[in-house]
Formats: structure tokens, C-alpha cells, sequence
């Protein structure tokens, strides 16, 4: 049976391609799904990719992977600045947890370089564009023992 990795997506994300392609780039969401989901087969690993602008549903998703998820990723996005309770949600979860940035958030502005998701984070890849959710599914398929 494959171990399965959500990969969460926070808020303002739905808009990856459109939404500053001089930070961000011009793939989207859908792009980077797919690619993720590829990835995911070849390591042995079923990647389910989740996103919303609200935090409520993002803690909702997070206290239901507790049964449903061996491993997450998540882009946080803005609240990773402002979240307690998905912090919380995350500190509840037994599996493995990486937290991806597209953007380098410590060359941004100073509100941005503290993020309350990585005083729980496994590893946290920021800086790497779209290629740091592939960077994240390689480490969490090596954390929970899947193969190549």
C-alpha cells in the first residue's frame, strides 16, 4: 500500500501563474499538481494536493490527516506568518512535516522572515521556486522509507 503525502496550500496560492510571476514564476497550481503527482508515483507515494484561502479549512485538512496522511507538505503562504492554529494542527500530527516556500521569504520583507509552521517543520525548502514541492516529496518519501 502506498504512503500518502498531502500536500497543503495556503491562501492567495489559487492564483500560482498569474499572481506576481516575477516572485512566484508562471506555473500553476495545476502545474505543479501534476508534476507532484508524477513525482509522488515514481517514489512510491500517493500525493493528495489540497489548497484554501482559509485558514479554518487548512487546520480542518490538517486534523484529518492525522488518519488519512503519512506525511505533509505545506505552503502555508501568508500564514505562515500569522498561524498559531495551524501550527497547532501540525503539532497534533504524528508524521513527518516540510514546509515549502516558493520565494526566498527571508530576501523579503522582514514580517516575512519568521514563520510560526517551521517551529514544527521537519526541513523547510524555501527559495527553490515550483521545485521545492519535488524537493520536499523526494525527503519525505527518504523520512517515511519509500522507495525510488
Amino acid at each position: 500500500m502506498r504512503r500518502t503525502v498531502l500536500i497543503l496550500n495556503g491562501p492567495n496560492l489559487n492564483l500560482l501563474g498569474t499572481r506576481q510571476p516575477e516572485i512566484y514564476g508562471s506555473e500553476t497550481l495545476s502545474d505543479v499538481a501534476s508534476r507532484c503527482a508524477d513525482l509522488a508515483a515514481q517514489l512510491g507515494l500517493e500525493a493528495r494536493f489540497e489548497q484554501s484561502n482559509h485558514e479554518g479549512v487548512l487546520v480542518d485538512l490538517i486534523q484529518d490527516a492525522r488518519d488519512g496522511a503519512d506525511a505533509i507538505i505545506i505552503n502555508p503562504a501568508a500564514y505562515s506568518h500569522t498561524s498559531v492554529a495551524i501550527l497547532d494542527a501540525l503539532n497534533m500530527f504524528d508524521g513527518p512535516v516540510l514546509e515549502v516556500h516558493i520565494s526566498n521569504i527571508h530576501k523579503r520583507e522582514t514580517f516575512r522572515h519568521h514563520s510560526f509552521v517551521s517551529g514544527r517543520a521537519d526541513g523547510v525548502i524555501a527559495g527553490f521556486g515550483t521545485e521545492g514541492y519535488l524537493l520536499a516529496l523526494r525527503r519525505a518519501a527518504s523520512l517515511l522509507g519509500a522507495a525510488e
